[in-house]
């Protein structure tokens, strides 16, 4: 007889917030939930089973805490594939799978993945080195990223002109054509080994400019339903090509002329989606367990209006956090706190997120520019 969910050990690679935020919706299973984290005081610390401070890059640690768990799943994709290919050998379940991880760890291998399987993005050229910027031929603007190793608006920058080529990454990249676009879209698949699949609707997503982060997330998308429909399409093609059991965020453009393009891909629980714990029938952490566990699919309808914002340290202050003007935005109907157990905050670090649910979208949009420019993360 098959076990039942509450009787498996979940490990989980990464016990950042995404990570926390897991394991509330894991307690609702009993399941057992086993993290590993270099960081001693990770956010999942106090919530985990167990919890051990080690490397998540390093082969024998993540092969050995691999070994304790019966399902492994991610929630950073830094992490030792090699490790996971070798669990997977000796028969533990990885989901995503070490192969998806692999290829969305290169953004190049995934730029190539999105060519290769006819999904629209931006056009792109892959370089070893800036040395090949400074030889090539090519159009300014563009934006150049990292192909390993870039987060939360970290390896990418803009590329104005030759000047700028003198600050470029050293690392092997790729440049992208600068896409003139209306919005940044997302939509969040799931896929369970069955191979049955649900989207979350659409969302439309704004972002810090100098911090290159999501940072007012609307849910669901206003925009004309054969867009949402398009957008829907290519997030379950890409599932379907890639075979992923457990969450995809596939970030798109809406450029100015209507098409939609293929930004990245996030094989895990994702900032665009953290709106569903309130905003929608299942949330995308109960979903991301159902698929791992291969248990039928949760309904993924928007209940309401959602609005989320991420709490981001604000500039300039680094130390022990505070939440200023906590108890005035606790005062407004609709209003959900979510503080990620971060003991220190600085410039831009992601310290918590709000969701802000209305049956009104413009009452639910004003509740939420209004805790947008009160709530603040100081130290």
């Amino acid at each position: 007889m098959a076990k039942q969910i509450s009787e498996l050990k979940l490990g989980i690679l990464g016990g950042g917030q995404l990570g926390r935020m897991l394991i509330q919706e894991a307690i609702n299973y009993n399941l057992t939930t086993l993290v590993l984290d270099p960081d001693p005081d990770a956010p999942c610390k106090h919530i985990a089973n167990k919890f051990e401070c080690g490397s998540i890059t390093d082969f024998d640690t993540v092969y050995n805490f691999g070994k304790k768990a019966d399902i492994i799943t991610i929630e950073i994709e830094k992490v030792n594939i090699e490790a996971l290919e070798a669990l997977e050998k000796e028969g533990k379940l990885v989901f995503p799978q070490s192969r998806v991880i692999r290829l969305i760890q290169d953004k190049g291998v995934q730029k190539q993945f999105f060519k290769e399987n006819d999904i629209p993005t931006a056009p792109f050229q892959l370089v070893s080195s800036k040395n090949d910027l400074s030889n090539g031929n090519f159009s300014f603007p563009y934006i150049l990223k990292q192909r390993k190793d870039g987060y939360d608006g970290k390896g990418v920058m803009k590329i104005n002109n030759l000047a700028d080529v003198d600050h470029a990454f050293e690392s092997p990249s790729l440049i992208e054509e600068l896409i003139d676009f209306d919005k940044e879209i997302a939509v969040i698949v799931a896929r369970n080994a069955n191979g049955d699949m649900k989207t979350f609707p659409m969302v439309e997503m704004e972002f810090n400019a100098e911090a290159n982060l999501v940072e007012f997330l609307i849910s669901p998308s206003t925009y004309p339903e054969d867009l949402q429909d398009k957008a829907d399409k290519i997030a379950l093609n890409i599932a379907s090509a890639l075979n992923i059991t457990g969450i995809l965020a596939v970030e798109m453009f809406v450029t100015r002329d209507g098409d939609i393009l293929v930004n990245e891909l996030a094989p895990r629980p994702h900032n665009s989606g953290h709106q569903t714990i309130e905003g929608n029938y299942v949330s995308q952490f109960e979903q991301h367990l159902r698929a791992i566990f291969n248990l039928p699919l949760g309904d993924t309808r928007s209940i309401n209006n959602a609005i989320m914002i991420n709490l981001l340290g604000e500039k300039g202050h680094d130390g022990l956090a505070r939440y200023e003007n906590l108890e005035k935005v606790m005062g407004i109907d609709g209003v959900y706190i979510h503080l990620y157990g971060k003991k220190y905050t600085k410039p831009f670090r992601k310290m918590g997120h709000v969701t802000i649910v209305d049956q009104n979208r413009e009452k639910a949009i004003e509740k939420a520019r209004y805790v947008q420019h009160t709530l603040k993360v100081v130290s």
